[in-house]
Formats: C-alpha cells, sequence, structure tokens
C-alpha cells in the first residue's frame, strides 16, 4: 500500500516545487510536503500577522497567487534569540546587524495553467516609503518602522520586552508588505522570511548547490573566494555567494542575479530524487525551516498543495525589475550616496505583464529616436515600451536636441500621453509627419526615463533565470 502512495507524495513534491521553489522557503515546502502528513512536522514554523484580508482557498482578485519572500539581515532567529558567536565568525557577520531586507522576491502564480514568474527588487531602490518616512531605499522600511513602533509603544507605557519586540517587528513586517504592495501594484497573498542563517542551513540540508561563476572571485566584506566555472556551495559558502556585490559589474543587480541563480539551483536540488528519496536529508530539511523561516499566519499549506494541481510543468523564471538608473544621486547634500533609481508606472506594467495582463494599446508602433549621446538609448526604451505591449517600431539615432517629445497623430492623442506618462512625464505634441499608426519618440540630452540604463526586466538586462538554464553569472 505503501508503494502505491509514494507516485502520489512525488506528485505533490513536483507539483508544489514548481510553484514555490521560486524562494527559500518555498522551495523547502516542496521538498517537505512530500505528502500532505509530512506539512504538519511544519508546526513548529512561526507566524505572523502581516496580510490583511487573507482566505484560505481564495481566488485572487488580480488573477495571480501572491508570495512576497523577504531575506532579513538580522544576528537573531525568528524567535528573537541572538545567534551564537561561532555561528556569527562563520557567517562572517558582525555582532549588530541594521534590520534591513535584503531581498526581496515577489513570486507570482497565475489563475490557471500557465508557467511560474518570480522577480526581484534590488535593495537599495529608491522609493516612496510608507506612512511619513518620505522616501528612502526600499529595504529601510522594515528597520524604520520597527524602530518606530518600538518608540511607540515605550512611550505608550508598554514595558514588557517581549511584546515591544513582538509588536515592532510586525509592523517592520507589514511595512515592507507594504512599500512592495505601493511599488509594483501586487497585492500580496501571502508573505515569507528567512534570515541569515537560513541559506546556510538550508544548503547544508540538501547536500550542497551548484552554481557556476564565469570567472574567479574574491571579496573580503562577503568573505567570497570562488574559483571560475561549475561549483558545489552549502553553509558560509552558500551566504557568501548571495551576499557578494562588490567587485561584480553591475554590483547589487549582480547580486539579486546571484540569489536568483542560487534559488534555481536549489530548486533542482530539492526537487531531484537525491534529496526526495533521502529520509535523513528531508529531516534536515525541515529542521533548517523551523530554524529559520517565518510565515504568515493565514498561508494554509495543505490547500496551497491543492491549488498548485493547476499549474503547468512549464518551469518558473526569475527576473529583475526594471530600473532607470543604478547610480542614482539622490541626496544633493551626500553627493557619494548612491540608491538604485526606479520607476513605478514601468515596474507595475512590468508586474502585470507577468500575468498576461492585457498590453496597451497594442496596435500602436512606437519609433524611438535617440537624440541623446547615450549609447544605445534608442534601443533599451523600444524595448521598455515592447514589454509593456506596444508594437516595436524603427529605433535610429538622429541630431542632437536638449529636451524629449513624444509625436503623434491626432487620432492617437491617448496613446501618446499614455507613452509620455511610461517614459517618465515627457511633453508631447499633435503632429502631421508622424506616420499613420505610429506614436514617435525623440530622446533628448537631459532624458533620465525608463532604459536609461540596462537595469533589468524589460529594460534591457540579461535573461530570465530558469532551473533548467545554463545560469552561469559574474
Amino acid at each position: 500500500m505503501q508503494q502505491k502512495r509514494a507516485p502520489r507524495r512525488l506528485g505533490g513534491v513536483r507539483i508544489l516545487g514548481k510553484a514555490v521553489v521560486a524562494c527559500v522557503a518555498c522551495a523547502v515546502f516542496g521538498a517537505t510536503a512530500y505528502g500532505y502528513t509530512a506539512l504538519s512536522s511544519l508546526d513548529g514554523v512561526e507566524r505572523v500577522d502581516v496580510i490583511d484580508g487573507a482566505k484560505p482557498g481564495e481566488q485572487p482578485a488580480d488573477g495571480s497567487l501572491d508570495i512576497l519572500l523577504v531575506g532579513r539581515d538580522a544576528r537573531d532567529d525568528q524567535f528573537g534569540n541572538p545567534l551564537p558567536a561561532e555561528v556569527l565568525r562563520e557567517l562572517r557577520a558582525g555582532a549588530n546587524g541594521d534590520d534591513l531586507t535584503d531581498t526581496l522576491m515577489v513570486l507570482r502564480i497565475p489563475n490557471g495553467k500557465k508557467d511560474v514568474r518570480a522577480f526581484s527588487i534590488p535593495r537599495d531602490s529608491y522609493v516612496q516609503l510608507p506612512g511619513d518616512l518620505g522616501k528612502g531605499k526600499i529595504n529601510s522600511a522594515f528597520g524604520l518602522t520597527k524602530l518606530a513602533e518600538a518608540g511607540r509603544l515605550r512611550k505608550a507605557g508598554v514595558t514588557d520586552k517581549a511584546k515591544i519586540y513582538k509588536d515592532s517587528l510586525t509592523a517592520g513586517r507589514r511595512a515592507t508588505r507594504q512599500v512592495v504592495e505601493d511599488l509594483t501594484g501586487v497585492k500580496i497573498d501571502h508573505y515569507a522570511e528567512v534570515n541569515l542563517l537560513s541559506f546556510y542551513e538550508i544548503s547544508k540540508a540538501v547536500g550542497g548547490v551548484d552554481v557556476c561563476l564565469k570567472k574567479a572571485t574574491k571579496d573580503e566584506n562577503s568573505g567570497a573566494d570562488f574559483p571560475a566555472g561549475p561549483q558545489t556551495i552549502s553553509g558560509s559558502e552558500a551566504l557568501a555567494f548571495v551576499r557578494q556585490r562588490d567587485g561584480l559589474p553591475r554590483t547589487d543587480l549582480d547580486r539579486v542575479r546571484r540569489q536568483q541563480v542560487f534559488l534555481a539551483a536549489l530548486a533542482r536540488s530539492v526537487l531531484s530524487q537525491g534529496t526526495l528519496a533521502n529520509p535523513g536529508r528531508l529531516s534536515d530539511l525541515i529542521e533548517a525551516v523551523k530554524k529559520s523561516v517565518v510565515l504568515d499566519e493565514s498561508w494554509d499549506l495543505l490547500d496551497f498543495v491543492r491549488q498548485m494541481n493547476g499549474i503547468s510543468g512549464g518551469g518558473i523564471q526569475f527576473d529583475t525589475v526594471p530600473v532607470v538608473n543604478v547610480d542614482y544621486r539622490y541626496n544633493p547634500s551626500k553627493p557619494t550616496a548612491t540608491a538604485v533609481q526606479v520607476d513605478p508606472v514601468q515596474i507595475k506594467a512590468f508586474a502585470a505583464g507577468l500575468i498576461g495582463a492585457a498590453p496597451a494599446t497594442p496596435q500602436v508602433a512606437v519609433d524611438v529616436l535617440n537624440a541623446s549621446p547615450k549609447d544605445g538609448l534608442a534601443a533599451r526604451v523600444s524595448s521598455v515600451l515592447t514589454g509593456k505591449g506596444f508594437a516595436q517600431g524603427r529605433t535610429d539615432n538622429v541630431p542632437a536636441r536638449r529636451t524629449s517629445l513624444v509625436r503623434f497623430p491626432a487620432d492617437l492623442a491617448a496613446a501618446g500621453a499614455d507613452i509620455a506618462k511610461q517614459l517618465g512625464g515627457l511633453t508631447t505634441q499633435v503632429s502631421g509627419d508622424v506616420p499613420a499608426g505610429h506614436v514617435e519618440v525623440l530622446l533628448g540630452q537631459v532624458y533620465n526615463g525608463p532604459g536609461v540604463s540596462d537595469g533589468g526586466g524589460a529594460a534591457g538586462g540579461p535573461p530570465p533565470i530558469s532551473p533548467d538554464g545554463d545560469n552561469c553569472v559574474d
């Protein structure tokens, strides 16, 4: 009888793995959910109140079940206990963390039989923060909110340290969920959080993760010291691999890509027969999850497995949101301070496009003409616009001009205005010189909108990562 049940267990694993292995915590669920009874082993996972109005089994109104993975730069476990000094030494982490969210990834699982898509948000993306925090880097929303809530509780007379710690953490998590929703236009349905210890423990539990580097690299800050070529990493090496950004060509964007490659490789390892058929590894995996993963309290894992039966076997793709400028000088009083500039309009269109949202006016072709000294600008901006559903027109270089302009025939005024808005609020002009069915975009010397640099996503960055790809990276 047990032999007859085994195939159904394996099938459940593969269904769930394809759906959620895009993030560390969810990848582990894929491995540990080899049978519904095994899910009871995860009762010890920490649960938190992060999601508003969630109902188990409810089909999302926007056509996609959306999971937010947060990787937190914390020096304690999910219960607030400090990590042992010897562990911190092996992780190459100091005793004091900044309470930053170093990894932000959204996993989109469309209703129906479609492939699963995951996208990362660079930790230094400069955005509007929740509440009255103003603008800042997206990874600061957690710590700033946590600190403010702890102060509010103390001012209100709360003296219970455990309550202050728990409630301020919850506030930080909710703020992180909110800032991601505001930026992407995605309603987050579930939340999973991992800490520094998670990469360490989980990579060891599965017996190592296979990665590949284009060239040798060494970085004292992260502890990275890797040769070129394929290699298997686990423990502190795995953490160093996903944390390194110094010495990489695109710094934070390459670190994001490292994280995606690691998770894709983890998917292969978790879904392999070697892991699924090894009771010892499965047990280690469950214990690793219990020690290092936090979930929202509304997440019904059994119901989630049932929902995944509609997902096709096409696999998972990892991508990064489009960015405007990877070296954005956001503070005139601190000219050396940099962030990643992003366009919320562009990101919302990118995220919606991952679940097959209706394209914006596909009958309109957009000609993009580069009147600036920036090489390749017309092609990148054209890629941005085709990613939003417009038809690709011609791209070319034209004589220099300072300002940008969007020109169009009178009957395409609505499309022209939409394109101007998508590109950061450019000046528009009705013109009889533009061919019928076309909108013309002139990019001037001061253009600083979407596509100004090849950051990722629709902006012309590297192709998405998938578990079955080559995935050799910087």
